[in-house]
């Protein structure tokens, strides 16, 4: 994709959604946030917010597929979303495949020496990252 310096990524959930910000010079991203949803519906105006002061060129939702690459239960749920996405904001969304992501997350905070408390302290927006990273990896180079 030419011409684009700045991407949000989604990973998905229906009880919240971690979001990430990456850029295409480093291909690097980094975690923002998590955001409520109540059974797959998002806080809009918290995503319209994330708009606001990002000012994405694209967007990026991690597509939860099976092992075996099949779609899962959810990826019909992220692939709604992201429609969601492209018709409110007006901007080009992709999905990536985001199998392990939320298990390479984990692995990440216990490294970091994070034992459990997932809900206390939840890795989505780490697995956004790690997704929109992936993403990133698979562009051309700009």
């Amino acid at each position: 994709m030419i011409g684009w310096k700045i991407a949000l990524g989604f990973d998905y959930g229906t009880r919240q959604i971690g979001v990430a910000v990456g850029q295409a010079v480093t291909r690097q991203a980094r975690e923002l946030c998590i955001i409520k949803a109540q059974n797959g519906v998002p806080d809009w105006q918290r995503v319209e917010a994330l708009f606001d002061e990002w000012q994405p060129d694209l967007v990026v939702v991690g597509l939860p597929l099976n092992m075996d690459g099949t779609p899962s239960d959810m990826s019909a749920r992220a692939e709604k979303f992201a429609r969601r996405l492209s018709g409110r904001f007006g901007k080009p969304v992709f999905t990536h495949d985001e199998r392990l992501t939320t298990f390479e997350a984990k692995g990440h905070r216990l490294r970091q020496g994070q034992r459990d408390g997932y809900r206390e302290r939840p890795v989505d927006a780490l697995a956004a990252a790690l997704l929109l990273e992936g993403w990133l990896a698979q562009q051309p180079a700009p």
